[in-house]
């Protein structure tokens, strides 16, 4: 009797073995490649400190003890979470400061801020402050069979304060390129765009070191797909970005990988540099707005562009694909 049950073990265990998985990985084997330019907003935790300015000779900011880069998250115990949601609880008190609950490094404060009226009546705190972002970039990959998105390789800082910035939601949109300012030795160049944020390509959740991730949402039908290059697989040698320089068209430009990082990083994982001699002649190198342009040879896609060697803009630097694919997982 123990000897059947022991075999009855046995074939249920083996069985596990074989209903395993191969790929444990989420992501899919072949995925879409992007090129195309997309307008960003992302709309942060909370309203972000990002500077202050005198009221009658006095800072009612450095009075309050509040620092650039502090996340408001309450006004006399009234959550807030925009702009439009401060200025009401503002104008709906009857006291001359108000009490104001922030976030600094991950730790909940409060203090007291006192208020000002000009003129006109208008309270003034002594604060600028920020509740989202809007910028450029491109569209690296779409997963067909999950339809999560990743863009930029890299976070998105709040440029006042040089912090990523945290979000609650955002979108990509629809963007269309209008000029290109060429870089030069020490000056990143850039794209020059137009927005649509009426035509919605994705809800974004993330930001994080090695790019923007999130659900996207147009259809995906009748677009290449890319096999994954594993990170041991990528070599030195040619291969291409995808981008855009003009409208919306999208173009293969010509790149050599000079070097493979042997350290593990996040997204700086390889060296390139441009060759095509129609690239250079637009954009002298590599140009913000340009970060996240895949990077595919043969049927592989490898990687995206993340940051431009700033003394040398036709050099610059790669994530590995499977950086960001594994991120947009989580």
């Amino acid at each position: 009797m123990f000897f059947k049950k022991f075999k009855k073990l046995v074939y249920l265990l083996l069985l596990s073995y074989f209903i395993i998985p191969i790929n444990a990985l989420a992501y899919s084997d072949r995925i879409i490649a992007g090129g195309e330019n997309i307008g960003i907003t992302l709309n942060s935790k909370g309203i972000l400190i990002v500077g202050t300015y005198e009221v009658n000779n006095e800072s009612p900011a450095e009075k309050a003890g509040l620092k650039n880069g502090d996340i408001i998250k309450s006004i006399d115990d009234k959550n807030v979470s925009n702009i439009e949601d401060m200025a009401k609880a503002i104008n709906s008190t009857k006291s001359e400061e108000i009490t104001i609950k922030y976030e600094r490094k991950g730790q909940i404060k409060t203090t007291k801020l006192k208020l000002y009226k000009d003129e006109n009546n208008v309270y003034k705190t002594g604060l600028f402050v920020k509740d989202s972002i809007t910028g450029i970039g491109t569209l690296t990959f779409i997963d067909p069979e999950t339809k999560k998105f990743g863009a930029l390789g890299h976070e998105i800082q709040e440029q006042t304060t040089g912090k990523i910035l945290e979000i609650k939601d955002g979108k990509i949109f629809e963007s269309t390129v209008t000029g290109v300012v060429p870089s030069s030795n020490g000056n990143p160049g850039e794209k020059k765009a137009e927005y649509n944020d009426d035509k919605v390509k994705g809800i974004a959740s993330e930001n994080t070191t090695q790019g923007i991730f999130g659900d996207y949402t147009e259809e995906i039908t009748n677009k290449k797909t890319y096999k994954v290059a594993k990170p041991e697989d990528i070599k030195e040698g040619k291969a291409k970005i995808l981008t855009v320089l003009n409208n919306k068209e999208i173009k293969e430009y010509e790149i050599v990988i000079t070097q493979i990082n042997a350290k593990k990083q996040k997204n700086k994982n390889f060296i390139f540099e441009i060759t095509d001699e129609t690239l250079l002649e637009k954009t002298n190198g590599i140009i913000q707005g340009m970060s996240g342009s895949p990077i595919v040879k043969d049927d592989y896609i490898i990687g995206a562009v993340t940051h431009v060697v700033v003394n040398e803009p036709h050099k610059g630097y790669g994530i590995f694909i499977t950086n960001m694919l594994e991120e947009a997982e989580n």
